[in-house]
């Protein structure tokens, strides 16, 4: 058994955890030999305790490894499951935050997913990732091209035709049964250029300037436009003014699942400068998916912890339902509701749950009369790219089957998540379909607000 530090009392128990920056520019961060070393430090230590074997199949292929192995410890364990576990972690963040005893403060420094963020890393590194990969986490160069009219109605009949799913699942991986997002020619920007903006004055309140420039996403962009659209509708009926960010890329989020280090620095050297000047004229900032949003808040700060503007935009970027309750809170929030939403079961995304907020969503919807919630704190199982490949399909669905069968069983009005990719998720898994609804398109609902 690989020798972990002694136990004893832990330092900071009654601390919250704290993140250490990632050194990735730093040689050393790419030397498998010095990776697999701490890999078997921190696998040895998961093996000891195993609280989380139910949150991602990473856990359970460790565990199932060790388990099968002649000893029943690590050492017995061959290096090529260390890979499995590493492509298993879909860097959700909830055993950091929600299972795991050893993160610091405590001095064994357990930091699971920037650990195999690293091998994740490495491997792409080494030229490892695979076309499908990289061409899943190319968001912005996939909606270019997918946007273009024809390209847009071809693209679309193809995802929704049986026989050329099968050629894609055995051409490139990509899962047969696999909701994939439609994809719309007219992009939200295309429509958000030619609408006249109404005259709004902004008000300040304490944590908010009182008006927005909007990251709309490629997912907003593209595949669902009318979520940016809902937002919009919503913060304008609020009295707050928004504008759309003139330029940007993708956050940045696929290529840090995927390990591409690099191109998540060239896409925040674009996104970031053109972020901070909005700051400094006054704007403060909103994306309407949480991974999105995760991106400038936690896992840029700590790629790049000496950058001023990073740290800037950070501290001007807002989850759309934060922004409402800062302004519930202050007595700017409108309540005039037009309609009662009836029983919504809400689905709490992961990268929502782990930027720390609360439930924001959960509190405003419920500002709605004659509405009430039923709260899904789970993983849905979608996960990124992660519930698309064709191998991890089956464990995307064991994940999420938690989930899915608490919607069915409530019979709700409406089914809802923040994360637009995991309501999709969720809807691939119940028996009628249903369709989800996005918590801003039911706010938007709920005002009586026309839409498109």
């Amino acid at each position: 058994m690989h020798e972990t530090p002694p136990a004893g009392p832990r330092e900071g128990s009654l601390e919250a955890p704290t993140r250490h920056p990632v050194a990735w520019q730093s040689p050393g961060f790419y030397d498998e030999t010095a990776l697999f070393k701490e890999l078997e430090r921190v696998f040895d230590i998961c093996h000891g305790c195993r609280r989380c074997f139910s949150l991602c199949q990473s856990f359970p292929t460790l565990f199932d490894a060790i388990d099968a192995g002649p000893s029943g410890e690590l050492e017995g364990v061959p290096k090529t499951a260390y890979w499995q576990v590493i492509d298993h972690c879909y860097l959700c963040d909830m055993c950091y935050m929600t299972k795991c005893p050893y993160v610091p403060p405590h001095p064994w420094n357990v930091d699971f997913p920037h650990l195999m963020l690293r091998g994740k890393a490495v491997k792409h590194a080494q030229h490892r990732t695979s076309v499908r990969d990289r061409l899943l986490s190319s968001t912005d160069a996939v909606g270019r091209i997918a946007g273009i009219p024809v390209v847009a109605e071809v693209v679309n009949a193809a995802n929704r035709s049986r026989p050329v799913r099968r050629l894609l699942q055995s051409a490139l991986g990509v899962h047969a049964d696999a909701p994939l997002p439609e994809f719309h020619s007219r992009s939200f920007r295309d429509r958000e250029a030619g609408r006249p903006k109404p005259p709004i004055e902004a008000v300040e309140t304490p944590g908010t300037r009182g008006r927005v420039a909007l990251f709309v996403t490629c997912y907003g962009n593209r595949n669902e436009p009318a979520i940016d659209a809902d937002l919009v509708a919503v913060y304008e009926h609020n009295g707050i003014p928004v504008r759309v960010a003139p330029q940007e890329r993708c956050c940045g989020m696929p290529k840090l699942e995927l390990g591409d280090l690099p191109a998540v620095a060239a896409l925040k050297d674009y996104n970031v400068p053109r972020l901070a000047a909005l700051v400094d004229d006054g704007w403060d900032l909103v994306a309407p998916v949480p991974s999105c949003v995760l991106m400038f808040k936690q896992e840029l700060p700590l790629l790049f912890p000496d950058d001023a503007l990073v740290r800037k935009v950070s501290e001007h970027m807002f989850d759309p339902f934060e922004y409402l309750w800062l302004r519930h809170a202050a007595g700017r929030l409108s309540t005039d509701f037009q309609r009662e939403l009836g029983r919504v079961c809400y689905h709490v995304a992961c990268h929502l749950r782990v930027q720390n907020l609360g439930l924001k969503t959960r509190d405003v919807l419920k500002l709605v009369p004659g509405t009430t919630l039923e709260v899904i704190e789970r993983c849905s199982g979608h996960d990124g790219s992660y519930a698309v490949k064709r191998e991890f399909r089956a464990s995307s669905l064991r994940i999420g089957a938690p989930v899915v069968a608490r919607v069915a069983a409530s019979h709700a009005d409406f089914h809802s998540s923040d994360c637009p990719m995991a309501g999709q998720q969720i809807a691939s898994g119940l028996e009628d379909h249903a369709p989800p609804t996005h918590p801003l398109t039911l706010l938007r609902l709920a005002y009586g607000l026309a839409g498109d």
